[in-house]
């Protein structure tokens, strides 16, 4: 069978493609501008302006007076950007967000600005930039430095404490990223935007679903070679994942290497430890995948010629996947045809075969065949 219609088609059941984004408010403004000075004097002539146009160009000129001053440049600049956004120009607001990013570029308040215009503009690819730029303000809180002359029970405090403040945008970021590569269609650009994100969320909450969008894009690609790399990547972060463990069982259950049926079995084998199929609150893709699984190792074990080990195998595939995914249940029965036969079972191979050629499908017109020789050698009392 092709790799697209077994496998593929138990991951997509993992995949969520549209996630609904809630805005993220900003926090207080980080950006430093001492009280007394020039640039604070400025700033509150600017506030007390109430004329946009004017505002606008005050906010310009306010930006080049203090041009030598990074946190006025980036602070006017992001203002600017404000501004522009609230009159719908969206590019230029995004021109001079990146301005101030420039300046500022671990300041979280902006690049929630920033995400919130790329989102607006339904610019892809600016929107996963931000987002991995988020990502990575994210997680150097926790990379700080300790301050000289502070206790480690007092940085622990302040670590949590700034990691509980800035959750909101993080999360912000980290929804904006997964919708970035859910919207993206270019296979190549969507794995590029997969590997920024995994590096800004290690930990994301999104996994089996950037893997699964991963294993797509790999899929249409014809990457085989990069679906079995990338499952293997995903299993070093989270050892329990069905889609992963699925994938990398039946990519070797295809291979001809030595030694691949081996690794084909113990994938499927702990595929089957993961789903607990026979736990009272199994659902439909736990089931699913244990079904899956349990095919893979009855194919692979027809493959090293254990067919009375096959049958048990592919018997209670068929029972997991009856009813729940046509074709898995077809190429398990199937297998369980040919086994039987191989056998001479030829009553049981044509049961099981007799169930396979009702169900359409890229197998219909194998079970049929094999069917006809079942039936020609209980005729002749073979």
């Amino acid at each position: 069978m092709k790799r697209c219609s077994g496998w593929l088609l138990l991951v997509v059941l993992f995949l969520s493609f549209a996630v609904s984004i809630p805005q993220a408010s900003a926090q207080a403004d980080h950006i430093t501008i001492a009280a007394g000075t020039d640039e604070d004097h400025a700033l509150q002539a600017i506030t007390n302006e109430q004329d946009p146009q004017k505002k606008l160009a005050m906010y310009q000129e306010f930006v080049q007076k203090f041009s030598a001053n990074p946190a006025a440049v980036a602070y006017g600049n992001w203002q600017i950007s404000q501004t522009y956004q609230a009159t719908g120009d969206l590019q230029k607001a995004l021109d001079y967000g990146d301005k101030a990013l420039a300046g500022a570029p671990h300041e979280i308040d902006i690049l929630v600005s920033q995400t919130n215009l790329a989102l607006q503009a339904k610019n892809n690819a600016k929107l996963m930039d931000y987002a991995a730029k988020g990502g990575e303000v994210c997680l150097s809180i926790a990379k700080q430095a300790k301050p000289e002359g502070m206790s480690d029970q007092d940085f622990a405090q302040k670590v949590k404490e700034e990691k509980s403040d800035a959750q909101n945008n993080c999360d912000f970021f980290e929804t904006s990223g997964l919708n970035a590569i859910s919207g993206e269609t270019d296979p190549k650009t969507r794995m590029a935007d997969i590997d920024r994100f995994t590096a800004a969320f290690p930990d994301s909450k999104f996994q089996e679903t950037v893997m699964n969008l991963a294993l797509d894009a790999l899929n249409q690609l014809h990457d085989n070679a990069g679906m079995a790399a990338y499952g293997e990547k995903i299993l070093a972060v989270n050892p329990n994942s069905l889609p992963a463990l699925l994938l990398l069982a039946n990519s070797y259950s295809e291979d001809t290497k030595p030694g691949s049926a081996a690794k084909a079995i113990s994938y499927s084998q702990k595929v089957i430890e993961v789903a607990k199929a026979d736990a009272p609150d199994a659902d439909k893709t736990r089931k699913l995948s244990a079904g899956a699984a349990h095919s893979t190792i009855g194919w692979a074990y027809l493959k090293q010629d254990k067919t009375a080990a096959a049958i048990t195998e592919l018997r209670t595939a068929s029972g997991l996947l009856k009813g729940q995914d046509d074709q898995q249940y077809a190429r398990a029965l199937y297998g369980l045809g040919f086994a039987y036969g191989k056998l001479n079972k030829l009553t049981e191979a044509r049961e099981a075969l007799t169930e396979a050629v009702k169900i359409p499908g890229p197998l219909q017109a194998m079970s049929q065949d094999l069917l006809k020789k079942v039936n020609s050698a209980r005729a002749s009392g073979k």
